[in-house]
């Protein structure tokens, strides 16, 4: 029990450090926005810990199918990081912003082709926006969608290379799925599958289709400041992270889907050899 809330809490600081990232490097944050930090922070810590430390599944999937959610967390923690010290050194220079920011450049630099997610992003930007913002722009998609496809790769390693989740032992769907209800119809592996090509595909539109939304609603409604740098940071962090992670979890989606069905053919044959 000590263990499990150790473990709770410790989660849930570190979605709370998460939380503050921005607020803590930039500099000339007010004290209303800070506010707001401090009480979205402390919310997501409580929820954390509370999700983490219930026995219960709740609303958080694969919560014991280690690494699934650490490796999410990590690539959001340091895509927010690193484009939060970009930010920074935009009026407070360093040795680091400054290598953070010409590695984002050369990245935003190769990623902006026509038609490619970065250039997307880069056209959202008003026309008459300066072209210091559209660089800063530039460099923080290329960097966090870099990170985003690194990633991905890893967990595709960790499914096809070692084995996730197998190698954890006996995977539980009730506690690492609680969103999914096997008995609500149909066949459970169809439905996975499904599910898992659904993920996929809208992982993959994402980084396209959130920009062209921002851009046609842009005359409608009054469009996303991305000047403000705590705005800029959540909006590329969102967009780089949430396709990435959609399509892991269409992958672990469809890599369950895959140990129903050897376990389903294992058990057909034991039957036939038995039934002979």
């Amino acid at each position: 029990m000590i263990g499990r809330m150790t473990g709770a809490a410790t989660r849930g600081l570190l979605v709370a450090l998460l939380i503050a990232i921005p607020a803590l490097l930039l500099p000339g944050a007010d004290a209303e926005s800070s506010q707001i930090t401090v009480l979205l922070a402390c919310i997501a810590a409580i929820l954390t810990f509370m999700e983490y430390n219930a026995h219960q599944p709740g609303i958080v999937e694969f919560r014991d199918a280690p690494p699934f959610n650490r490796l999410r967390f990590i690539s959001l923690l340091f895509t927010i990081l690193v484009l939060s010290l970009i930010a920074r050194g935009q009026t407070a220079p360093t040795l680091l912003t400054g290598a953070l920011t010409a590695l984002g450049t050369i990245l935003g630099n190769a990623l902006d082709f026509p038609y490619s997610p970065v250039r997307l992003v880069v056209l959202m930007m008003p026309a008459d926006a300066p072209l210091e913002a559209v660089n800063l722009i530039r460099t923080a998609a290329g960097l966090a969608y870099l990170v985003s496809l690194i990633a991905l790769a890893t967990f595709v390693v960790l499914v096809r290379v070692m084995g996730w989740p197998a190698r954890q032992g006996a995977f539980n769907v009730w506690v690492n799925l609680p969103l999914f209800d096997p008995t609500a119809g149909g066949d459970v592996l169809y439905r996975l599958q499904r599910d898992a090509r659904i993920n996929i595909a809208l992982g993959f539109l994402l980084p396209f289709f959130i920009p062209a939304v921002v851009k046609a609603t842009a005359d409608l409604l009054d469009p996303i400041s991305l000047s403000n740098h705590q705005t800029m940071i959540w909006t590329i962090s969102a967009w780089a992270f949430l396709p990435a992670s959609m399509i892991m979890r269409g992958i672990a989606m469809g890599r369950v889907a895959e140990m129903i069905h050897d376990k389903r053919r294992r058990a057909y044959a034991e039957a036939h050899m038995q039934a002979a």
